[in-house]
């Protein structure tokens, strides 16, 4: 009963094309010659026994063909778990919405072209005995649709369970499934499934014509007067002759019009990507200008009103989404969504300063280095989010120097020591009955629909400085961040002048909130610390806790846990509590938890899964003296910086880690893609931190959650994340590392990763679990290989 995980990310750029075509192979699948050379990143979990196979798929944009030398009389079966699916015959073209089954012959003349990304479940059954027995094989010739409802409901439904779940079943359970699936295919007869239109009928020329006017009538959906007469004239035909060819496949042009524009919004009503949109946009950009007739002719089609169907949908998913209050997008939000960006307040660009003289860490001065700075303001932060589309507040050159300003989202928790008297962090948190000058604060919706906890609904939460474009910057560089400086921000407060204030929150999303002994009850607590630098030895110290109290935000929102950022605490709504960790000195690690280029797969991403991209990585390795390398996904590369720290332990078990306003310096080096050859950055596909005596290399429990997951990534990180895939992803990514990087084969690798290796929990709180793996420099000082 062979389980076989895949991931692209044990294979290096050159052999994933190969790595990837045996996966498709094992099921029957072919990539097009289009598409062989597929390089992007790409998971499949596929779980066999007796000639029944179940794979679940998920990959970039390609095309995909029958295996010509796998024989077998059972058709596959392929279920789309997202949109942007086309089926192409020898005959014809036709769009297939998530959801639908689709029967594929094995010897059949066909193409399943994923336009977006792949993203699919897969059933083989070949003819071999199962259990001494043989199905009846179906009596399928051509490509079949079944679409949802019925029996094909039910069989689909089965499917994608079977596959979310196949690394977790016993080897019983998938026996049970294996055999269920198996016997139920032959039920698939041609009389119950939807056939597709009859593309064939008439001639070969008949049928091209057909599908150039089906491909002109997809290109213009949204005309609301396209007539066959407009489509007619576009194809240099009579209106009577496109009449006739539609009379043919026993439809008409009215009907096929209305039925595709149907399940265009169909589509896009199911698709979580599209909530930001309402329903009204979605009809009027499928070629309905009439919301009421649109509803009547929606709910005659599929038994639902769209308002009905939307929320259903919303339902389904979030049947196995995280639980309420859990961080992340919730499918109810994704429904909901409204995309609105938090615009950089005032829009400016900040200009660069004259260049500064900065030596220290430096190796590759330039005589055109300059040096900028980029202050922390509410004109200048994006607070909760990454973006692709936010505008750059600086563009920078590659070789120059940058300090960037960032606050901590907590130092809410003591409005008195670390915002009063900072006119910085003050512009950041102003937040009053009539004015909040950063209103998003996380990547959910912005009028607050699902929990009402305000605009962003803090499904992410990091006060970010920037973005930083590097110009030249293209996807496929590598960016490399040399941290020269950290700087902790001390108050403003004249009380408090000079003194440097933090705050940890032992919180409800920490690993510790169900496993209290004291009492029963779970609970929030927030420790504001001192950092002091006595004799050469900075620590942190305890001034005082308090235990988290409902809070009634400046709108008037009650917030009975930690769910919100920036939510100002004054001194009478808690119970302070001093004497804590008395005489107890924390050693300092000043770094920063993020550290993040733009991510090329959504628009709005929340900042607290880490990924590829960098992002929330919570490792205290981030300090002076250390360097970052990022694989750079969007033009400019939008380089982020925030969620200060002081001090935090491998693990960051309780939530937080001593959050701490900071000031950095950094040098930005870009290494154009065709140069990566022969350096410890080339083939990278994940953040890479370099220190004095190491490389310390980052793995997650879903390295690219985003392309693995699709438009539920941000909320299946959080119910997925393990300590067992994000190991295993460290492994992996060190394995490449030996083998592609320092020349060792495979046993070698293995063998010195098992003695010489530290792999340590960098994070269990950050929706996608961390393990780094540390390799010393010193292991090859005294070998030849590079």
């Amino acid at each position: 009963m062979s389980l076989r995980p895949f991931t692209s990310e044990s294979y290096s750029e050159d052999d994933r094309p190969e790595a990837w075509r045996d996966v498709l192979s094992s099921i029957g699948l072919q990539p097009t010659a289009a598409t062989t050379t597929h390089h992007g990143h790409a998971t499949a979990v596929r779980r066999t026994f007796e000639g029944v196979a179940l794979a679940k798929l998920s990959a970039g944009a390609q095309a995909i063909s029958p295996l010509s030398d796998l024989a077998s009389d059972h058709p596959l079966v392929l279920l789309p778990l997202e949109d942007g699916v086309a089926l192409k015959t020898a005959a014809g073209h036709q769009i297939v919405a998530a959801g639908h089954l689709l029967l594929l012959p094995r010897k059949g003349d066909w193409t399943v072209a994923f336009q977006r990304d792949m993203r699919a479940v897969v059933l083989s059954v070949t003819s071999d005995p199962l259990h001494s027995r043989r199905a009846s094989a179906p009596a399928i010739a051509d490509v079949q649709i079944v679409g949802p409802g019925g029996f094909g409901d039910v069989f689909a439904r089965m499917m994608e369970q079977a596959a979310r779940n196949l690394e977790t079943l016993s080897d019983a359970e998938w026996l049970a499934i294996a055999q269920g699936l198996a016997d139920l295919l032959p039920t698939f007869t041609r009389p119950l499934a939807e056939p597709m239109a009859d593309l064939n009928s008439g001639t070969a020329t008949k049928a091209a014509t057909l599908h150039r006017l089906c491909q002109t009538i997809e290109r213009r959906l949204d005309d609301a007067d396209l007539t066959p007469a407009k489509v007619a004239q576009a194809e240099g035909i009579s209106e009577r002759y496109l009449q006739k060819l539609f009379e043919g496949t026993g439809s008409s042009f009215t009907h096929y019009l209305r039925e595709r524009r149907l399940q265009r919004t169909w589509a896009d009503l199911s698709n979580p990507s599209e909530a930001h949109h309402s329903i009204s946009e979605i009809a009027f950009r499928a070629g309905f200008n009439d919301s009421a007739h649109f509803s009547r002719t929606f709910r005659h089609r599929f038994g639902l009103s769209p308002r009905e169907f939307r929320q259903n949908e919303a339902e389904r998913l979030t049947a196995s989404a995280t639980a309420v209050g859990q961080r992340g997008w919730p499918q109810e939000a994704l429904a909901q969504l409204r995309s609105q960006h938090a615009p950089p307040t005032a829009g400016k660009i900040a200009q660069p300063e004259p260049a500064a003289t900065i030596t220290h860490g430096i190796a590759e001065a330039s005589k055109n280095q300059r040096h900028h700075h980029l202050a922390a303001d509410a004109s200048r932060v994006h607070w909760g989010y990454f973006s692709r589309s936010l505008p750059p507040q600086i563009e920078i050159n590659s070789g120059d120097t940058i300090t960037i300003e960032t606050l901590t989202q907590h130092a809410s928790d003591d409005p008195e020591r670390m915002i009063k008297g900072d006119i910085g962090a003050e512009s950041v948190f102003r937040w009053t009955r009539d004015q909040k000058n950063v209103d998003r604060r996380g990547a959910g919706p912005m009028d607050a629909s699902i929990y009402g906890r305000g605009a962003g609904e803090g499904f992410g939460v990091h006060i970010c400085t920037g973005p930083v474009a590097i110009r030249d910057a293209q996807p496929g560089d590598v960016l490399e961040i040399r941290i020269l400086d950290i700087v902790p921000r001390a108050s403003r407060n004249p009380d408090f002048d000079g003194q440097i204030f933090g705050s940890s929150v032992a919180a409800w999303w920490g690993y510790h909130y169900k496993e209290f002994l004291a009492e029963q009850n779970a609970r929030e607590a927030v420790t504001i610390y001192e950092i002091l630098d006595h004799d050469d030895e900075p620590y942190a110290r305890a001034l005082y806790s308090y235990r988290w109290e409902p809070q009634t935000d400046p709108f008037g929102t009650v917030h009975n846990t930690y769910d919100y950022p920036g939510i100002p605490i004054t001194p009478a709504s808690v119970r302070r509590r001093h004497d804590v960790l008395d005489g107890i000195r924390i050693p300092l690690r000043p770094h920063f938890g993020v550290i993040a280029v733009a991510p090329r797969e959504a628009d709005l991403v929340d900042s607290v899964p880490p990924a590829y991209f960098g992002g929330n990585l919570d490792n205290w390795r981030l300090g002076k003296g250390s360097t970052v390398y990022l694989p750079v996904s969007v033009p400019g590369a939008l380089l982020s910086v925030g969620d200060p720290h002081a001090a935090q332990g491998d693990g960051e078990l309780g939530g937080t880690a001593i959050e701490c306003s900071m000031t950095g310096t950094f040098q930005v080096v870009l290494h154009k893609k065709g140069n990566l050859a022969g350096q410890v950055f080339a083939d990278l596909t994940y953040p890479l931190i370099e220190t004095e005596s190491d490389w310390v290399l980052m793995g997650f429990s879903h390295p690219n959650y985003l392309a693995e997951f699709g438009a539920k990534g941000q909320s299946e990180v959080y119910a997925t994340s393990s300590l067992d895939l994000a190991m295993k992803d460290a492994f992996r990514k060190m394995r490449r590392f030996l083998m592609n990087i320092k020349g060792l084969t495979e046993d070698e690798a293995i063998a010195l990763m098992s003695v010489a290796v530290d792999f340590g929990v960098t994070q269990v709180v950050d929706g996608n679990w961390g393990v780094h793996a540390i390799l010393s420099k010193r292991v090859f000082d005294h070998t030849s290989k590079s």
